[in-house]
């Protein structure tokens, strides 16, 4: 066993003696394209997805080198179609690409250098294995010896790939030098049919284009945007999580509301793997996000303020969602031509969930939701966004006070600024402007839309986070009807019944526009 050739199953023995959720159903679709012209994939996803973990286990799992039965025996794979006829029967070549890249930044080494040291590690342990193999001719030729000597094919798996394209911002030449490294295993009429079983790259940006091509362009690309039939393989379902809420004495509806939001067509919502297992670890749920992505960077691309970014930012916080192209992203952290390409970014970053059916994008939940407000109540965020926040918190601190007149009014203040959608054309752009003008409550509650209570359901509800010392509010909206007879909806469809447990104050909100007028008005009582 080596470190780059056959690394065994230690990797995968460790996450197995660990807190363990079966994903091996990845191996299922990777054996289905071997001895294809699809067994090409590039996998991927947002930070602590568990990408290194699929990596690990498919070392394990192809490794001709180990005996791999009691790991996988007992696991979903094993039930499957050509379970026996893959295990075990490959040669592995395993690659983190970031672990290349941190050995080159500590000795000074430029970037462009790194795809030849990948080789030079790749050849000299090679030749320490199969020395004859690695006599005369280049790496590629070298493989193809080893085949012919051995009878084994070989199966890529390359963890971090896209590590170099994001660290090597503007060095088109370390850029190039290592797309055609990848071109020479893996797009190469005279090694790749010989040498490849199969190839697994999984990192957080989709390969990059060349032009309006993926510079790879045999890789079949399985992204978060479309991942296909790898979306179960994506994170934790919530069959997953209802288990582990059930191991760790866990509230599943409360772990739902900060790790949910990442849906994906006839497979359900997927969770965060690593924030689900940090929350079930601790017994708490908070953001652990923090801790696995360079939050501070999310600034920086909202300062770019393309085309509005920074309004599309306080409209997916106050819970829209967003139309997004995501068709023009170049796969980049360096190219931004448009809001959509930021928008788009943060995508696959996992601060945004794509639902692929009407092409929009909101914030998943509730940890994503809170970096997002940490880094936009910085210091560094433009005066308007501040201005917005101002009087919300103003409108906030009226409402609790029953002044309806001030609320009505700050609601058309709000309803003027660049943020607010400023036509209406029915009830519900009336709600998205309830909403912008009250983002500041999203430090003090939960916000629930359209909440079944009573006899009807509640338009929005209000509920204090723990700490909090406000009142829960229900805000009912109407279009051309009186403020007042909102009031009147809340009590005769009794939408209180749900709080009936909370046990505090309770303020009810009666929102009214009319459409000739063009004038708001509120009613305030509490309970």
């Amino acid at each position: 066993m080596g470190i780059y050739f056959n690394p065994g199953n230690s990797g995968f023995q460790r996450i197995v003696n660990s807190e363990y959720v079966d994903k091996t159903g990845l191996i299922r679709l990777i054996n289905e394209t071997i001895g294809t012209v699809n067994n090409l994939i590039c996998v991927s996803r947002p930070r602590r997805f568990g990408k290194s973990f699929a990596a690990q286990m498919l070392c394990a799992y192809y490794d001709s080198s180990c005996d791999s039965h009691s790991l996988f025996d007992d696991k979903e794979i094993a039930g499957a179609e050509g379970y026996l006829a893959h295990l075990n029967q490959y040669h592995v070549i395993n690659l983190d690409i970031a672990t290349f890249l941190s050995v080159a930044q500590r000795k000074g080494i430029p970037l462009k250098e790194v795809p030849d040291m990948i080789v030079d590690g790749l050849l000299a342990e090679l030749a320490e294995i199969y020395p004859d193999c690695a006599s005369g001719g280049g790496f590629s030729d070298s493989l193809v010896r080893c085949v012919d000597k051995t009878g084994k094919r070989f199966v890529f798996v390359i963890d971090e790939w896209d590590v170099l394209i994001r660290e090597a911002k503007g060095d088109a030449v370390a850029q190039k030098r290592y797309l055609s490294l990848l071109r020479e295993w893996f797009k190469s009429n005279s090694f790749t049919p010989k040498a490849v079983a199969a190839a697994y790259m999984t990192g957080i940006l989709p390969i990059k284009k060349d032009g309006s091509q993926s510079a790879i362009s045999d890789f079949k690309e399985v992204t978060i945007l479309n991942p296909g039939r790898f979306a179960e393989c994506t994170g934790f379902t919530e069959r997953d999580v209802r288990s582990l809420c059930g191991k760790y004495g866990m509230d599943f509806e409360e772990v739902r509301q900060w790790y949910d939001g990442y849906d994906f067509p006839g497979y359900g919502a997927i969770y965060n793997p690593y924030s689900v297992m940090c929350a079930m670890q601790e017994r708490k749920c908070r953001s652990y996000w923090q801790k696995t992505s360079a939050a501070e960077s999310l600034m920086t691309y909202i300062n770019m303020d393309f085309e509005g970014l920074q309004e599309t930012i306080s409209r997916l916080i106050s819970g829209e969602e967003i139309e997004v192209d995501t068709d023009f992203f170049e796969n980049d952290f360096d190219i931004f031509k448009s809001c959509d390409d930021v928008l788009t970014l943060l995508i696959h970053l996992g601060y945004l969930t794509w639902h692929e059916e009407d092409r929009t994008a909101n914030i998943p939940n509730e940890e994503v939701r809170i970096e997002f407000r940490k880094i936009l109540k910085g210091g560094n965020v433009n005066r308007k966004w501040m201005d917005l926040l101002g009087r919300s918190e103003k409108l906030l601190e009226d409402t609790v006070a029953g002044n309806g007149t001030a609320v009505a009014k700050a609601i058309e203040q709000i309803r003027g600024t660049q943020y607010a959608p400023t036509f209406y054309n029915n009830e519900q752009a009336l709600r998205y402007v309830i909403k912008f003008a009250y983002i500041a409550a999203i430090d003090q509650y939960l916000k629930v839309e359209e909440l079944p209570s009573g006899k009807g359901i509640a338009d929005v509800v209000y509920l204090p986070k723990r700490k909090s010392l406000l009142p829960a509010m229900v805000v009912e909206l109407k279009w051309d009807k009186s403020s007042g007879g909102a009031i009147g909806q809340i009590k005769d469809r009794n939408y209180p019944a749900v709080l009936e447990d909370y046990g505090g104050e309770i303020v009810l909100v009666g929102i009214g526009y009319d459409s000739k007028t063009k004038a708001h008005t509120c009613e305030i009582e509490r309970i």
